[in-house]
């Protein structure tokens, strides 16, 4: 589904990613890990085309998504949904707003169609009776839920997930883990999560790619991952503070 060939990507001085290559397999669940600093969410924007690399190949589906007019890139992140590290919702709207917001803007829906697919999209993440609230008056979990459903409104081929447990009590954490799971199962979309979760993350990643000093140190199935041979991503997993990566 996703392709990324030698990819390099600096700022200023700073070489973030450094001959990086990727390739994501269609509708599976796959996290991205790594010490922090190195780079990933840096790589999540370049696959949605918001940064372009200093070279490479970028392919989506098929289609390089490097070089081309906006109509076509504009096309192409049709088929992406994003889940950002805060949910990213309109403090100003309601949820019913905040979820909406996709359909009205790129759709010709009626009011009551777009009104059905919201509370569809609400229930489809555990939440009812909340679309008349504001972000505000939710809990950190309830609004990555809101995000979640906004994000699954235009029916995404690709989901982007930045870190979506960031600042979440632990179980909170797990049931955003387990939402992310039971929609991925129910709609088959290609997931790609950043994560710090060591070792949650592999309960429900299917596949994981480590990033490391701007390459991917080993990509593999999660049992790989997690009984890695490889030092760094080793060390990394264990958490140990022994050998050269810096965690600060």
């Amino acid at each position: 589904m996703i392709k990324l060939t030698d990819l390099h990507k600096s700022f200023g001085a700073q070489q973030v990613l450094d001959g990086l290559s990727l390739t994501i397999p269609d509708g599976r669940i796959t996290a991205i890990i790594g010490p922090s600093g190195e780079g990933k969410s840096v790589l999540l924007r370049h696959i949605i085309g918001l940064m372009q690399p200093d070279s490479g190949q970028i392919e989506v589906d098929g289609e390089s998504i490097l070089g081309i007019r906006r109509s076509q890139m504009n096309r192409i992140r049709e088929k992406f949904g994003m889940l950002f590290q805060n949910a990213a919702l309109f403090d100003s709207m309601t949820v019913f707003e905040n979820v909406a917001f996709p359909l009205q803007e790129k759709t010709s829906l009626s009011r009551s169609e777009i009104r059905e697919q919201v509370i569809s999209a609400l229930e489809d993440v555990g939440l009812k009776n909340v679309e008349h609230k504001f972000p505000d008056q939710l809990s950190g979990g309830m609004k990555k839920r809101v995000g979640l459903a906004r994000a699954l409104l235009l029916k995404p081929t690709i989901i982007l997930f930045d870190e979506p447990t960031t600042g979440l009590d632990p179980i909170i954490k797990r049931a955003i883990h387990q939402l992310i799971s039971e929609t991925h199962e129910k709609f088959g979309f290609t997931a790609v999560i950043v994560s710090h979760e060591i070792p949650d993350i592999f309960d429900i990643a299917q596949n994981v790619a480590m990033l490391y000093q701007g390459k991917i140190a080993q990509f593999g199935t999660s049992a790989e991952i997690r009984d890695s041979g490889v030092p760094v991503v080793k060390q990394f997993i264990s958490g140990s503070l022994d050998g050269p990566i810096q965690m600060v």
